[in-house]
C-alpha cells in the first residue's frame, strides 16, 4: 500500500463559501430549486436559474446540485429509508466509494452537506481517480465498529472498476474485514449504481442510487452522529 499523506479536509475557500450568511442563501436556493423541480423543470435549468439568481460560485452550485431534490423525490426517499435499528440480521449493499470518501471527509474536518432528503454528502468527488489518504484506515476501523453495533448479516461493497486504485482500496477493505464480525465481499463493478438498483438496505448518499434502491440506510449520518461528532456538517435542509 502507498503512504497515506494527504487528507480530504477543508477546501481553501469553504469557510467563506459556507459561512452562515452564505448557508442561508443556499437554503433559500434549495427551497426554490425544490419548487421548480417539483413542477418538472430540468435539474440543469434549475441549477442555472437559481445559481444566477443568488450569484452562487462554482463550489456553491455544486453543493446545491448535490443537495437539491423535488418534493416527490424527498417523500419517496423518506418512505424507503431504514433506521439503524432495522439493520440487524439483514445484508447491506454498500456504495463503497460514496461511503468511504464521506467518512474520510468527516474524519479530516472537511465539509459535509445534509440535503433536503436528510442524506449526508461530501464535495470531494472522484474525477476518475481515488487515492488512499491518512484517514482511510481510521474510516475502515470505524466501519468495523458500526457493523458490530448494528449487526448486519453481511456486507457487500461495490467499487467502480473504472476508477484508478479501486483494486488497492478493495485489498485494504478486505484486510480490515478479516477483523470484522460479519462476512464481507468487495466487488469491482463497471456501474455500481446499476447494480444497486432495486436492492434492499443500500448504503449510499448518491441521489440516483437513493431513487432506485428498494430501501436505504443513511449510514454516514449515523456514523457522524455517534462517532465523528466533531465533523463539519452544513445543513441545507432547513
Amino acid at each position: 500500500m502507498p503512504q497515506r499523506q494527504n487528507h480530504r479536509g477543508v477546501a481553501p475557500e469553504d469557510r467563506r463559501l459556507f459561512a452562515p450568511a452564505e448557508v442561508e442563501k443556499l437554503r433559500l436556493g434549495g427551497e426554490e430549486a425544490s419548487y421548480l423541480l417539483g413542477r418538472g423543470y430540468a435539474p440543469s435549468s434549475v441549477l442555472d436559474v437559481v445559481g444566477r439568481r443568488h450569484q452562487l460560485e462554482a463550489r456553491q452550485r455544486l453543493a446545491l446540485q448535490r443537495s437539491m431534490c423535488s418534493p416527490q423525490q424527498r417523500e419517496g426517499r423518506a418512505a424507503r429509508r431504514v433506521e439503524p435499528d432495522g439493520v440487524r440480521g439483514n445484508p447491506l449493499a454498500i456504495d463503497g466509494f460514496n461511503l468511504i470518501i464521506g467518512l474520510e471527509v468527516a474524519l479530516s474536518g472537511g465539509l459535509l452537506l445534509r440535503g433536503t432528503d436528510g442524506a449526508l454528502r461530501d464535495l470531494a468527488g472522484l474525477r476518475g481517480s481515488y487515492h488512499l489518504v491518512a484517514e482511510t484506515d481510521t474510516a475502515l476501523e470505524l466501519l468495523g465498529s458500526l457493523f458490530e453495533e448494528l449487526g448486519p448479516s453481511e456486507a457487500r461493497f461495490l467499487l467502480d472498476s473504472p476508477v484508478s486504485n479501486s483494486g488497492r482500496l478493495r485489498a485494504l477493505i478486505l484486510q480490515h474485514a478479516a477483523r470484522w464480525p460479519l462476512p464481507t465481499t468487495v466487488e469491482l463493478a463497471q456501474n455500481p449504481d446499476r447494480e444497486l438498483a432495486g436492492q434492499h438496505l443500500v448504503v449510499s448518499g448518491d441521489a440516483l442510487v437513493l431513487d432506485t434502491a428498494a430501501s436505504w440506510l443513511n449510514l454516514l449520518e449515523h456514523a457522524v452522529a455517534t462517532r465523528v461528532r466533531q465533523a463539519w456538517v452544513v445543513d441545507l435542509g432547513h
